[in-house]
């Protein structure tokens, strides 16, 4: 197979000149990659972390439309996620897949307020007409009992009915590989994590021409020679304006996101639900695991002031979800009941000066915004994830006045790497396709070279031991970090668990890496160091 390589690729770097530099390998800078390199242009995708290491591997893992922002009138976006939605559905089947969505109706003595009925069907109507639909089924209404088979803990006594309708999920870190994946072995981009960028370059005529990068795993500088550069870098994005524009930027508002995880038979469930949270306004989700026996709560939507590298859940932010799942189920979740832990943040737009700033940034658009400072830098600010496509085409359009004779994009029906005619058939296969697609086949090829690589590593998680290995020889993981919390997703599931087979991971790739004796205890030890961070400021017990 083609070789995706931070090595190769960075040999590359030193001797290319570009015609497009994408700083930030999340979903959208991915995502711009990808358009830009099936467009014919000569692309470099940089990012000074992992692929995804920051808001895009800590979402809530929906493809969805956003049924609240129905209720601030963002009926276009709502359309537009919806549309995209549809998009991803058939571009990347294996990725994303249909998600059925529960909302109980709570009542007294068997009966429902009809003012809530009515808003919601009317709400779900809606969001059926604005292209829910295409997914295939329409909102319906279900019964009590019906709701009880899919959620058995909730609250009985005041259940009475309520409403299913159709979204979608997807494991956004694997998303955003998949789309950097795609870019390179497809269309020929040179893809490399680790990378800093610490200066973009201008002429004498104020036009950019390069980037200057720090290699974080060698300490070496090294520049890449381009006409022009997408600024993709999300909650980010005023460090790469003010490298831009050598002033101090303030477009970004982050907003904090916090998802916890227990196990499956604590929140039993085999839909998405969604619970009102009494006295604030919101909404939080409770969503199945696909492969592995956990259930995850979120999210919170808060303002954030503190370090934009380190965000944590805290012991409010657990108190907030547990509570809110616990006033609708009879589960009595405790702290003693979280398995996992993550805190992400949104890359909302700041308000325009002037106008009044919003207590709630659940308030705040979800919309994205391209900016062009007229010297070959381009700026994708804002949006959400199930946009990325949308996003990376604006942002690739905004360097017509750059790149002469740009394409159209052809993303709208681009199929995603890994996409073709191969189908599963055992439960092995059929955790592995839901990852990689087609490239499942050479996962289970490497399975069955030995037995041990067939097994699970992980006590309660799907993930075997080929993954592990696959993911360092074809998918850029360099750390075991990377391999626990964004390769797979074992680190979210259960990281206590994750932990205690930490060890055994790191041995198994350690040839691979060349590491050490001594390089395996410091991923260890690394891997340690992030979940005791994580748990202690969220207030539990490790």
């Amino acid at each position: 197979m083609v070789s995706f390589s931070r090595d190769v690729a960075l040999s590359a770097m030193a001797q290319s000149t570009y015609d497009l530099v994408v700083i930030g390998a999340g979903m959208t800078g991915a995502g711009v990659a990808l358009d830009a390199a099936a467009r014919g242009l000569k692309v470099a995708l940089i990012d000074r972390g992992d692929l995804a290491s920051g808001t895009s591997s800590k979402s809530s893992k929906m493809v969805h439309g956003g049924l609240r922002y129905l209720q601030q009138k963002e009926f276009r976006l709502v359309y537009e996620n919806l549309r995209e939605r549809q998009r991803l559905l058939e571009n990347a089947p294996f990725l994303v897949r249909p998600l059925p969505f529960l909302v109980p109706l709570f009542g007294r003595d068997g009966v429902v307020s009809k003012a809530v009925v009515k808003g919601y069907a009317t709400a779900l109507r809606i969001y059926d007409l604005s292209g829910a639909w295409r997914i295939g089924e329409r909102h319906r209404r279900i019964t009590r009992a019906e709701a009880l088979a899919h959620l058995p803990t909730l609250n009985a006594e005041r259940l009475v009915a309520g409403f299913i309708y159709l979204d979608a999920r997807g494991d956004d870190a694997r998303v955003a590989l998949t789309l950097a994946k795609t870019a390179a072995l497809d269309y020929g981009a040179d893809v490399a994590t680790y990378l800093r960028a610490i200066d973009v370059v201008h002429d004498s005529s104020g036009r950019c021409t390069a980037v200057s990068c720090e290699d974080v795993v060698a300490a070496t500088t090294i520049t890449l020679r381009t006409g022009a550069v997408v600024n993709a870098t999300g909650v980010w994005a005023d460090d790469v304006f003010a490298l831009a524009e050598h002033a101090p930027s303030r477009r970004i508002t982050p907003a904090k996101g916090v998802h916890v995880s227990v196990a499956r038979d604590r929140l039993p469930a085999d839909v998405a639900a969604v619970f009102n949270v009494a006295n604030d306004r919101r909404s939080i989700f409770v969503v199945p695991f696909e492969d592995a026996p956990y259930t995850f709560i979120g999210t919170t939507d808060t303002a954030y002031h503190d370090d934009i590298d380190t965000p944590y859940c805290t012991p409010e932010d657990v108190a907030y979800l547990l509570d809110a799942v616990n006033a609708s189920t009879s589960s009595a979740l405790t702290l003693a009941d979280v398995t996992g832990v993550w805190a992400g943040l949104r890359p909302l737009l700041a308000p325009v000066a002037g106008t009044r700033v919003k207590e709630r940034t659940a308030d705040l658009s979800r919309r994205h915004q391209v900016t062009d400072t007229h010297d070959g830098v381009i700026h994708v600010t804002g949006g959400k994830w199930t946009t990325y496509r949308q996003m990376a085409e604006d942002a690739v359009d905004a360097l017509k006045p750059y790149i002469k004779d740009l394409a159209h994009t052809s993303t709208k029906s681009l199929r995603l790497h890994g996409y073709g005619t191969w189908r599963p058939l055992t439960s092995l296969e059929t955790h592995l396709y839901r990852r990689f697609g087609d490239d499942a086949i050479a996962v289970l090829d490497l399975a069955s070279s030995e037995p041990s690589l067939g097994t699970p590593l992980i006590a309660g998680q799907p993930y075997v031991g080929a993954e592990f290995l696959y993911g360092v020889r074809h998918e850029m993981a360099t750390s075991l970090v990377d391999l626990l919390t964004r390769r797979t997703r074992a680190h979210l599931h259960d990281a206590r668990a994750t932990l205690a087979a930490a060890p055994t991971v790191a041995r198994l790739v350690a040839p691979e890496l060349r590491w050490s004796d001594e390089e395996v205890e410091r991923q260890i030890a690394a891997y340690q160091t992030l979940v005791a961070a994580e748990f202690s400021a969220a207030g539990l017990p490790l």
